[in-house]
């Protein structure tokens, strides 16, 4: 911009009427409303497929969210680099803190990210990077409810007639194939990688994030409920694997809830009944679970710890959130924590799992 803005407002503002939205679709996560606006039909329309369960009236104050489709936008300050998640060498993104808000920049797409108080803007080669587009929509939901009080988990979920069943695991545990083998025992889906917890009355309420699985083939081979997923000749490609091979080979689908499973299984909250973590290896003999107690085991905290990232911005004149391990300790407290350790058995863990979640209400969860 020849004339840097120097507010999120001033810089939100310009591009849209120098872009304006030409159409809408309006959608409801739990208790929020969120309005999409575009300039590009295609992109709404992608969107809308994707969103499916969740279209419907967004109510009279909805989060306005605004993706544009075109040239990303250059700007004459200097961003700063976002440093390497721990393990990893590349710069994914930059950033720059305007009055109001902040700019995040994704360098290899180029797609440029504006959000601050009423303001939430996606703007660059949108129909090419749509699952960012999608993501950038979740962050505005997730920062709603995060204001609104609660911990931020990196964890699956599923809920039954005993509430909402949470399901965490170090890298690579397979909470979202656990999750996905529930979904054939009657659970519905809640969550694939992101839940926040917060407390209501004595007890804790989870509420899920509308974003679709996404698995390996061999999650699917094992699923007869994902096998449509695949065409004839993929199945046949997968089925000729040797199973070391086929439990390591990254190659994701998006798993569509309704298609593969029905409609109405895909619900966004309820009480929180157990947080199972994830803590067994291949190979490691018999499943085995084991309620703990995580003052104890402070190990399992870093398997659902989940930070907030560069998508977040804290509420106006409250001080930066930065949660410990002892602020979700204090959060479980009323919650039973299952470890599952041993071997990997997603049958018999489901098994484990659905006992948990059926119980009555007020009756004590055990593995």
């Amino acid at each position: 911009m020849d004339d840097p803005p120097t507010t999120i407002r001033d810089a939100v503002g310009r591009l849209i009427e120098a872009h304006p939205p030409t159409g809408s679709l309006e959608l409801v996560f739990d208790d929020c409303g969120i309005r999409v606006q575009s300039n590009a039909g295609p992109l709404l329309d992608a969107l809308a497929g994707y969103y499916r369960p969740f279209l419907a009236p967004a109510g009279d104050r909805p989060i306005v969210v605004t993706a544009l489709e075109a040239s990303p936008p250059a700007f004459a300050q200097p961003f700063s680099p976002r440093p390497p998640d721990p393990g990893k060498t590349r710069v994914k993104e930059e950033f720059l803190e305007l009055a109001g808000g902040r700019i995040v920049r994704k360098r290899l797409t180029g797609m440029v990210f504006l959000f601050g108080g009423p303001d939430h803007l996606a703007i660059g080669p949108c129909l090419a990077n749509v699952n960012q587009v999608i993501n950038f929509i979740n962050n505005r939901y997730i920062q709603w409810k995060l204001h609104r009080g609660g911990l931020l988990f990196h964890a699956a979920a599923v809920a039954g007639p005993g509430g909402v069943l949470a399901l965490a695991g170090f890298a690579g545990a397979g909470k979202s194939t656990l999750a996905l083998h529930l979904m054939n025992l009657g659970l519905d889906f809640v969550s694939n990688d992101r839940l926040i917890v917060r407390r209501d009355g004595a007890s804790l309420r989870a509420g899920g994030v509308p974003k679709l699985p996404r698995v390996n083939p061999g999650t699917i081979l094992n699923n007869p409920s994902l096998r449509r997923i695949l065409s004839p000749d993929e199945i046949r490609r997968f089925e000729a694997l040797p199973a070391a091979e086929l439990r390591t080979l990254e190659h994701k689908y998006d798993v569509f809830i309704d298609a593969c499973f029905g409609n109405d299984r895909f619900r966004l909250g309820g009480p929180l009944r157990a947080l199972v973590v994830l803590n067994w290896n291949h190979g490691a003999g018999a499943v085995e679970a084991a309620e703990v107690d995580l003052r104890r085991r402070p190990d399992l905290l870093p398997a659902f710890m989940k930070s907030t990232g560069l998508f977040y911005e804290d509420p106006p004149g409250r001080p930066p959130a930065a949660p410990g391990p002892q602020d979700y300790i204090a959060l479980l407290e009323p919650c039973p924590v299952i470890e599952f350790r041993g071997g990997v058995d997603f049958a018999g863990a489901a098994g484990r799992c659905l006992r948990l979640i059926v119980a009555e209400p007020h009756g004590q969860a055990r593995p």
